[in-house]
């Protein structure tokens, strides 16, 4: 049994939030923080998942992705933009040459609700579309219902039809219920060959949050140690300013080190955090902040 294989343990939640009030406490200097700005605005996932995408929507998306201050050289690309799957062959013919990726969602996002056959063929779509990356979502009532290995199966399923693409799995932590439940999805997830663990579709509140990506966290840094693989982490939704996204760079420093600190194994699924980031990184450049509007939102 599945349960067997795994033994997830309780998580300490006086502890998390001791540690997570201490860094937001931390404060930077203006060298590390500029190097931290520069590296978060190359671990944004830029995106856009609405009922009302159109091509040109994706397309000005993708210009964005690889044009994003063109007054200001050197600066880095984001890591990737994620789109529907019908998308996909846009994006991957927008981005030629950039060294952006493609991200997919898959499985019925944002609900989950669909046969494991629709799911399989949602994400062979998006990776025979090119996608590099599906983002898959994991069936929340079959875990509550304490149906883990209906969980597992599944994930295994669609990492099988990932083929050669990274797989993120979302675990949707605002629909979870307790940190308990945030670490014990993620063990199934890993343990499932989940690529990267996600917290969140951005869909509903609350989405990412410091202590529920510490417990994630912490789990990644377990099945390190136990397995020897690295899993990587994507915190999404409610990321909005730099300040914010600099402490969750300090919360992955301090808890798996820096060879966790590259886009290959962090993400941010947070677009508008992008212009706050540019905005931050033009204020440590020249001194004065520009208007949110200089930038696009597209």
């Amino acid at each position: 049994m599945l349960m067997d294989m795994i033994n997830t343990p309780k998580v300490d939640k006086v502890g998390i939030e001791d540690r997570v009030t201490r860094i937001t406490k931390r404060s930077l200097k203006k060298e590390a923080k500029m190097e931290g700005l520069k590296m978060a605005l190359n671990m944004v996932d830029l995106t856009t998942l609405e009922g009302m995408d159109t091509n040109n929507k994706v397309s000005q998306m993708c210009y964005k992705a690889m044009h994003l201050h063109d007054e200001y050289p050197g600066l880095p690309t984001v890591a990737a933009v994620c789109v529907y799957p019908n998308f996909v062959k846009l994006a991957v013919n927008s981005l030629k040459g950039s060294g952006v990726k493609v991200a997919s969602v898959a499985t019925a996002f944002p609900s989950g609700h669909s046969t494991l056959d629709i799911k399989i063929k949602d994400t062979k779509l998006a990776v025979d579309s090119g996608a590099n990356e599906v983002d898959m979502v994991i069936s929340r009532g079959k875990f509550h219902s304490g149906d883990f290995n209906f969980v597992y199966d599944e994930i295994a399923s669609i990492k099988e039809a990932c083929g050669k693409a990274r797989l993120k799995v979302i675990l949707e932590t605002g629909e979870l219920g307790n940190l308990d439940n945030v670490r014990k999805a993620s063990d199934i997830a890993m343990l499932a060959g989940a690529d990267f663990i996600k917290t969140s579709t951005g869909k509903i509140k609350p989405a990412a949050t410091l202590p529920v990506t510490l417990v994630m966290l912490e789990a990644i840094k377990d099945h390190y140690y136990k397995t020897g693989i690295m899993i990587g982490m994507k915190p999404a939704g409610g990321i909005s300013n730099a300040k914010l996204a600099l402490q969750y760079l300090l919360l992955v420093k301090e808890t798996l080190g820096i060879k966790w600190l590259d886009n290959h194994w962090f993400r941010f699924g947070a677009s508008s955090l992008a212009n706050d980031l540019l905005m931050q990184i033009m204020k440590q450049t020249t001194g004065s902040y520009q208007s949110a509007n200089y930038f696009s939102k597209d």
